[in-house]
């Protein structure tokens, strides 16, 4: 497909794809002539890969460049899915308490969890367990436990989605999208559900 085409089925303006090429994150297109540049479905899915990262994620386009590197550098498989999805967990900005980080550490050995020892999603959970602790809103084991078994049956329905495609860059590329397209549905059905329950006579 031509640009105009790739801009149509992309929903992003010509301007924009033109940018993202020169910044390396979308792949150049088939050369055809001084002028002209032929583009496929992987363009189409970087873009969409990348408007998700921006426009529902609120990454930066720095950090956008890191996903996208993870993607295409990592090895196929559960590493790359990893690579793809780490630079989504929020960036710390204070290092979390050596208490929150045993907190995570024995959650983990609980649920029978084996998390890379550099997993940020480790420090991202200790430092929010820091933050609710200092507000005088502790998150007991209990609810840690409550929380993580949610999780966990979430994580069931997700994850065979993801392995069922051969493709392991396409993938890593839906690993990313799904997560960031879903948690707004995740945090909205908790959201009702606590309104269904809050109003149920007690």
């Amino acid at each position: 497909m031509r640009l105009a085409e790739l801009s149509a089925r992309s929903g992003l303006p010509s301007a924009t794809i033109k940018y993202y090429l020169r910044e390396g994150l979308v792949p150049a297109g088939e050369t055809e002539g001084s002028t002209w540049a032929r583009y496929d479905e992987s363009h189409v899915r970087r873009l969409r890969l990348v408007r998700a990262l921006t426009e529902v994620a609120g990454l930066a386009l720095e950090d956008v460049r890191r996903v996208v590197e993870a993607l295409e550098s990592a090895e196929p498989g559960h590493a790359s899915r990893g690579a793809a999805q780490w630079p989504l967990s929020a960036p710390v900005a204070q290092e979390p308490s050596e208490v929150a980080v045993r907190r995570v550490d024995a959650l983990l050995a609980r649920r029978g969890w084996d998390l890379e020892l550099d997993s940020p999603h480790r420090r991202t959970l200790a430092a929010a367990l820091d933050t609710v602790d200092g507000l005088g809103l502790p998150a007991t084991d209990e609810v840690l436990d409550a929380y993580a078994g949610a999780a966990e049956s979430v994580a069931v329905v997700d994850v065979p989605r993801v392995l069922a495609e051969e493709d392991p860059l396409v993938a890593a590329e839906r690993l990313v999208v799904g997560t960031l397209l879903y948690e707004p549905v995740l945090l909205t059905l908790r959201r009702m559900a606590h309104e269904v329950l809050s109003a149920r006579p007690s």
